[in-house]
């Protein structure tokens, strides 16, 4: 199985964000190896700005092998089942490997967007991009518990 890689704009500022990834990343890393990269967040600009700065900082951090799974608001969503199905595919694929990309405060660039090989979505509602964070971790972790039958998922 391939490692899972995440690739996050900015560290969360708020402890109990901090400590949630940190949880989940531990979670996922019992059953597959995941790692965090964390790209330097654009502090100044128009969010146009912000997003190009935050992108070029992104695309930077993938390679050519990455299977790239950008986290946005019109992409697909995945019920539990079809998260956990879609990453048993992603992490046996022998060519490539998955890399889910979180944006940060003002989303994604049209770069980064145009980099995606899959875009998906949490759900129709949006999210505070260190709460996405949190949910995404939460999710594949879950969906790595039911790869391997754990009775997390319920």
């Amino acid at each position: 199985m391939k490692p899972i890689r995440f690739v996050f704009v900015g560290q969360a500022k708020a402890p109990f964000f901090r400590q949630a990834e940190d949880h989940y990343l531990e979670a996922v890393n019992r059953s597959i190896a995941a790692t965090r990269v964390v790209v330097k967040d654009a502090r100044a600009g128009r969010p146009a700005e912000r997003n190009t700065a935050e992108g070029r900082g992104l695309l930077e951090r993938l390679g050519p092998r990455d299977f790239v799974v950008v986290l946005d608001g019109r992409g697909k969503m995945y019920d539990s089942l079809g998260l956990a199905a879609r990453l048993r595919v992603l992490v046996e694929d022998p060519g490539r490997a998955p890399c889910f990309v979180v944006g940060g405060a003002y989303g994604l660039s049209d770069e980064v967007l145009a980099r995606a090989d899959e875009i998906v979505s949490l759900g129709p509602g949006t999210l505070p991009h260190e709460l996405a964070r949190v949910v995404l971790l939460e999710q594949i972790y879950r969906a790595t518990a039911i790869l391997r039958g754990a009775p997390y998922h319920h």
